[in-house]
C-alpha cells in the first residue's frame, strides 16, 4: 500500500490519497489536522506503507522530531533524478513542480539550487569532466512553487504514476533500476536520520588535539601559533616577509622568484622539489587544512549538544556517491576521529567494505580469475599473486589496478599493468570498452542502472585535434570510472537501506541502535552496549544482502567486517 503525502491547508494538517503500486487511487482521501499530522498519520499507518511525497528532506525532518519513523518512502526528487538520467537528460530539474510541468507540458521551473553547468548534461570545462564523478551536487534546500491554482495531492499523485510508469520503461533496459529507486529513496530517510542522530563528538578530546598539533586558540579568528611560526619560517625561506601562505599566486610567485619551477602548489609536486621552504609550507598545509576544516570555528557551527550534525545529500555526486552541503561530513580526519566516542553505556560499530570498487569491477566482467581472487581478504595481494607471481608485489599490483580504473598515466606500473591485461582479460575490457564509449560521448550505466551524462551536442566543435583528443580522453576517464564507481553506488546505497531496516528492529527505542554516519564504503552505528553483538550481525547481513540483490549470481565476495569500539580512532 502507498499513501502519497503533502501538507496543509491548515498549520501543521496534512492531506493523504492511497494509491497502489501503479500509482491508481485506491481508495478515498482524507484530511488530517494538525498539529503534527503526517507524524500521527505515519504512527497510525500500518508498518508496511511506503510513504510518497515531494522530497524527504523537506517533510521527514519535521516527522521525526515529532517520533515517528518511516519505514519506506516514494522520494519524487530522488527518483525524478534517476528517471532523467536513465533517458539522458541529467542534471535537469527534479522538483515535483519540475515533473509536472514535464508532465502536463508546460514551462520547466528551474530547481532553486541548479547544479552546476560544469555538471550538466555531458558538460566540462577543458577537459574536468573526469573530476566531475568527485564533484558535490546539492539538492535544492527549498520546494520549487507550483503552478497557481493546482492541488499540490492531484499533482504528486498524477506525477507518482507517471514516475511509476517510466520506473517500468527504465527497467525493461536496467532489470534492476526499481531496486536503485528504493534504495535512493530509503538512503533520502537515513541521511535525514542521522543528521538528526548526529554523531557523538567530545569537544575536550577535540580541543586536545587541536592544541597539541596547531597550539592554543588565536584570538579573534588568527593562525594559532604553529601556524603563525611556520607562516612566519616559509616567508623568511622565500625571502617574502608579506608572503601569505594561503594564496596558492602568491606562493607560486615566491617559489618561481627563488628559482623553483612548479605549476601549482598541491602536495604531489611539491614533494617532489628540493629546497629549504618546502618541508615547512608542506607542514603549513597540513595544519591549515586541520585549522580549517576541522578546528574550532568549524565546531561552533557544526557540533551541537555533543553531536556533529552535518546536511547529507545523499546521490550528490554524479556517480551516486553521497556528499554533505557543509561540515566536511564525508571527509572526517584521522587526526580528529579521537574526538568520536560513543556515549556511557554504547558502543560504536564500525564496518567497511574491503576493496569495493576492485570487487566490484569483478563482478561486472565476469573475470573468472578476478572473480577467484575476491575469495581472498586482501584482493590486491591476490592479484599481485596471480597476475605478477610475487606475494611482495601487493603496492604495483595496487597502482596498475587503480590506474585502470581511473584512467590515469601507468608510470612505473605499466608493466603490472600489462601483466593485469594478460591475467584478467575480461575485467580491464569492460573498462577499456567503457572508455571508449565515453571518448565518443555516449553514456554508461550502473548495475543498477544508473547512468552517466551524455555529451552535449557539438561538443567537439570548434576544438583543434589535440584539443579535442584531450577533452575525448577526459571523457573516457570519466566513463571509465563512472561504471565501477557508480555500481559500488548501488550497492552501497542497498547496504544502507537494509540496515537502517534491521537497526530500527533491534531495540525497543530509536536510538537503541542506530546509523550515525557513512561515508561511501564504510557505516558508523551508536548502540547500546548490550546489543553489540546483535549489530554486528546485522551489519553482516546488510552486506550480504546487497551482494546478493546488486551483484547476484557473480560469486564475488564483498567482506563487510565490523568493529566494535568506543572511538572512532580505535578503527584505524
Amino acid at each position: 500500500m502507498r499513501i502519497c503525502v503533502v501538507a496543509g491547508p491548515g498549520p501543521g494538517s496534512a492531506r493523504l490519497a492511497p494509491v497502489d503500486d501503479a500509482g491508481a487511487p485506491a481508495g478515498p482521501r482524507r484530511d488530517v489536522p494538525g498539529p503534527d499530522a503526517i507524524a500521527a498519520a505515519v504512527r497510525e499507518a500500518p508498518p508496511d506503507v511506503r510513504w510518497v511525497w515531494a522530497d524527504a528532506t523537506q517533510t521527514y525532518p519535521a516527522v521525526l522530531a515529532a517520533g515517528a519513523r518511516v519505514e519506506r518512502c516514494h522520494d519524487v526528487a530522488h527518483t525524478e533524478a534517476q528517471l532523467l538520467g536513465a533517458v539522458g537528460r541529467w542534471g535537469e530539474p527534479r522538483s515535483l513542480a519540475a515533473a509536472w510541468a514535464r508532465l502536463t507540458g508546460g514551462p520547466v521551473p528551474p530547481d532553486p539550487e541548479p547544479l552546476p553547468a560544469a555538471l550538466g548534461p555531458g558538460g566540462d570545462a577543458d577537459g574536468g569532466v573526469q573530476d566531475a564523478l568527485f564533484d558535490a551536487v546539492d539538492v535544492p534546500s527549498a520546494p520549487a512553487a507550483l503552478p497557481p491554482g493546482t492541488d499540490p495531492l492531484d499533482v504528486l499523485v498524477a506525477v507518482h504514476a507517471d514516475q511509476q510508469r517510466r520506473v517500468a520503461a527504465a527497467r525493461a533496459v536496467s532489470p534492476g533500476f526499481t531496486l536503485l529507486v528504493a534504495a535512493e529513496s530509503a538512503s533520502a530517510l537515513a541521511a535525514v536520520e542521522m543528521s538528526a542522530a548526529g554523531l557523538p563528538w567530545r569537544a575536550d578530546l577535540h580541543d586536545a588535539v587541536l592544541v597539541e598539533a596547531l597550539g592554543p586558540r588565536a584570538p579573534h579568528g588568527g593562525r594559532p601559533p604553529r601556524l603563525q611560526a611556520l607562516a612566519e619560517e616559509v616567508a623568511r625561506l622565500l625571502g617574502d616577509p608579506r608572503l601569505n601562505p594561503d594564496s596558492p599566486p602568491d606562493v607560486l610567485r615566491a617559489l618561481r622568484r627563488a628559482g623553483v619551477l612548479v605549476s601549482s602548489t598541491r602536495r604531489h609536486e611539491l614533494r617532489g622539489v628540493d629546497h629549504p621552504a618546502v618541508g615547512p609550507l608542506l607542514q603549513y598545509k597540513e595544519l591549515s587544512r586541520l585549522h580549517t576544516a576541522n578546528g574550532w570555528a568549524w565546531r561552533e557551527q557544526w557540533v551541537r549538544d555533543g553531536r556533529f550534525r552535518p546536511e547529507y545529500v545523499p546521490g550528490g555526486v554524479v556517480s551516486g556517491r553521497w556528499a554533505s552541503r557543509g561540515g566536511g561530513a564525508l571527509q572526517i580526519p584521522k587526526a580528529v576521529r579521537g574526538a568520536v566516542v560513543a556515549d556511557p553505556g554504547r558502543v560504536l560499530v564500525v564496518a567497511d567494505a574491503g576493496q569495493l570498487e576492485p570487487r566490484v569491477l569483478a563482478a561486472l566482467s565476469a573475470d573468472p580469475g578476478m572473480v577467484a581472487a575476491t575469495q581472498a581478504g586482501d584482493l590486491y595481494a591476490e592479484i599481485a599473486t596471480r597476475a605478477l607471481g610475487r606475494t611482495d608485489a601487493r603496492a604495483e599490483a595496487k597502482i596498475a589496478l587503480l590506474s585502470a580504473m581511473y584512467g590515469g598515466g601507468a608510470g612505473s606500473a605499466a608493466p603490472a599493468l600489462a601483466a593485469l591485461r594478460r591475467r584478467f582479460p575480461a575485467a580491464l575490457e569492460l573498462l577499456e570498452e567503457a572508455a571508449r564509449t565515453g571518448e565518443d560521448g555516449g553514456s554508461v550505466r550502473s548495475v543498477l542502472g544508473r547512468t552517466s551524462p551524455v555529451a552535449a551536442p557539438g561538443w567537439l566543435d570548434g576544438l583543434g585535434p589535440e584539443a579535442a583528443g584531450g577533452r575525448a580522453r577526459a571523457r573516457g576517464r570519466f566513463t571509465r570510472n563512472f561504471v565501477v564507481q557508480a555500481s559500488a553506488a548501488d550497492w552501497a546505497g542497498v547496504l544502507v537501506a537494509g540496515l537502517r531496516t534491521r537497526l530500527a528492529a533491534l531495540g525497543d527505542r530509536p536510538d537503541d541502535a542506530r546509523l550515525v554516519f557513512f561515508q561511501h564504503d564504510e557505516v558508523v552505528l551508536e548502540v547500546r552496549e548490550a546489543l553489540a553483538a546483535a549489530a554486528v550481525g546485522a551489519v553482516t547481513d546488510a552486506g550480504s544482502e546487497a551482494t546478493r540483490l546488486v551483484l547476484p549470481g557473480t560469486g564475488v565476495r564483498v567482506p563487510l567486517e565490523a568493529a566494535v569500539v568506543r572511538s572512532y580512532a580505535e578503527k584505524g
